[in-house]
């Protein structure tokens, strides 16, 4: 599909077709509207970087950061960054929201910098194959894998943890210490992304451990930042809720809860113990510091580069699980 084609079924110029895809903006609300609506059901890619197609070929290796602000990336992008050297390629880095469109991104820079192969880091994980068939170049899927998505495993590579069990670890090793009444902190129950599964492994240990599910002990926040999970942990704490342990999907989650149970005059631990998963730097300077199932960030970074290059000379699609390690911490105290 070209402009040209978009214009005609837009019912549209040409001209005016160029100016919403390049954010001019001098057009009319309605007439970008129309382009947009078309560009979206034939999924349209522009293509930004014509000059770029006269070359045979590119030593470029595209990484997309899904959450611009998230700190447990930093090591895997640095571990990308030095092995995709290593290998002889060139990286290209796009960093977006945490709601942006890393596929469409993606895409683009497929087109427009001749890539070889993608890294996507962080991602939802329900991608079908209607969405990926835009991605024509090999792919790894670094720190997460197409949990709910029908994506055929031979047609795209993965590395990440369990996410599952060391939800599950995480609860146990509250239970351990004598807790039963866990909250949980999260980004949703249900929202298609990693928050999802670590939910359904909090759930599994649960009923393994023959506590019921206790609604009220979920604090769901629509998103990962350190701000909302202060602001979400504060507003629940308001409620009065029984319960003496926290398990947060994440270090920034639990970071942003540890200040909010604070103010609350909660002691962490004491009053109230805390785990959570990534195992990020700063965790580990907290006062007190931080429990948590550390993910190895060095090696997720070093085995996502390894895996694409091997894909790109031919080998199959692979998926990589690793394991996560317990940093006790304060936090987990009773």
């Amino acid at each position: 599909m070209t402009i040209k084609d978009i214009a005609r079924i837009a019912g549209v110029s040409v001209s005016t077709v160029s100016r919403v895809l390049n954010n001019h903006p001098d057009v009319s609300e309605q007439a970008k509207e129309k382009v947009l609506a078309v560009v979206d059901k034939y999924n349209y890619i522009p293509n930004t970087s014509a000059r770029e197609l006269g070359k045979a070929s590119s030593d470029n290796i595209g990484v997309v950061v899904r959450g611009m602000s998230n700190p447990f990336y930093t090591k895997i992008i640095t571990a990308i960054g030095s092995n995709i050297e290593k290998a002889g390629y060139t990286m290209v880095m796009q960093q977006i929201g945490s709601s942006d469109d890393e596929i469409m991104t993606a895409a683009m820079m497929e087109r427009d910098k001749r890539l070889q192969g993608l890294i996507l880091l962080g991602g939802k994980l329900d991608y079908t194959k209607e969405q990926m068939h835009c991605i024509n170049v090999p792919y790894v899927c670094c720190t997460f894998s197409n949990e709910y998505g029908n994506l055929d495993k031979t047609d795209y590579s993965s590395v990440c943890i369990d996410d599952n069990q060391a939800a599950y670890d995480g609860v146990e090793a509250l239970y351990k210490q004598g807790h039963r009444k866990i909250a949980v902190l999260l980004s949703g129950t249900d929202d298609g992304s990693v928050s999802q599964v670590r939910y359904a492994g909090y759930e599994r240990a649960l009923n393994d451990f023959g506590i019921a599910i206790d609604k009220d002990l979920i604090i769901e926040i629509n998103s990962y930042n350190i701000a909302d999970a202060y602001e979400g942990t504060k507003k629940w704490l308001k409620k009065n809720r029984d319960f003496t342990a926290l398990f947060a999907i994440s270090d920034n989650m639990a970071m942003g809860a540890m200040k909010a149970l604070k103010e609350a005059g909660k002691k962490v631990p004491g009053d109230v113990a805390l785990i959570a998963i990534d195992g990020i730097e700063a965790s580990e300077y907290m006062n007190p510091v931080l429990s948590t199932l550390c993910q190895p960030m060095e090696e997720m970074g070093c085995e996502a580069v390894k895996l694409l290059v091997n894909i790109i000379g031919g080998k199959p699609n692979k998926h990589i699980m690793l394991p996560t390690s317990l940093r006790e911490g304060e936090t987990l105290k009773f």
